[in-house]
């Protein structure tokens, strides 16, 4: 007897089931809980009734609830209107960002500057100056940033200034002012 493959129906392909989209798990050293709490209050505001936004952001606040307890009583009484009033003054920069937020920010920060510090250096000791010249200035002014941070920390560099750029995935740093207008 000959075994017969059963299709999901007269001979259609079987419906793939449509599964939820998952934001990926939350790593507090190299990822922001300010956009974590953005998308869940973008979530909410869709669909209040829904608890899986509630769930995302209290599991990626445990780690920091001690120090965030502001952000703890909002999530524990899950109330949306607080949480997109908090996002809003992060985004306008009338608030400060979480504490981890600003650890996570300043550690990329100095991790790009490394990287770029690294990437002059390495372009600079290149053959090609002559045994008797000095060297020459290297013409890198931007890079790619290092992969350990998530895209969002990056774009968040930019739009607070500290960084410049984002196309093409290359960041460089803003301008200097001049001595004298510091």
């Amino acid at each position: 007897m000959k075994a017969q493959h059963h299709s999901g129906g007269h001979g259609r392909a079987p419906e793939r089931a449509t599964a939820r989209y998952r934001p990926a798990m939350f790593d507090p050293q190299h990822a922001l809980l300010s956009k974590r709490f953005a998308a869940a209050a973008a979530a909410l505001s869709a669909n209040p009734a829904d608890p899986a936004p509630w769930s995302e952001v209290a599991a990626a606040l445990e780690p920091t609830r001690a120090t965030e307890p502001e952000l703890a009583r909002i999530v524990d009484a899950r109330d949306a209107a607080a949480l997109a009033a908090l996002v809003a003054e992060w985004h306008a920069g009338t608030r400060l960002l979480p504490e981890q937020d600003r650890g996570v920010l300043h550690s990329a920060l100095k991790a790009f500057k490394k990287s770029l510090k690294l990437t002059r250096l390495d372009d600079e000791s290149r053959i090609g100056g002559g045994a008797m010249s000095s060297g020459r200035k290297s013409g890198i002014v931007g890079i790619r940033p290092p992969d350990r941070f998530a895209r969002e920390v990056w774009d968040e560099l930019v739009r607070t200034g500290r960084l410049k750029g984002g196309r093409d995935n290359i960041y460089e740093m803003p301008p200097t002012p001049p001595a004298g207008d510091r």
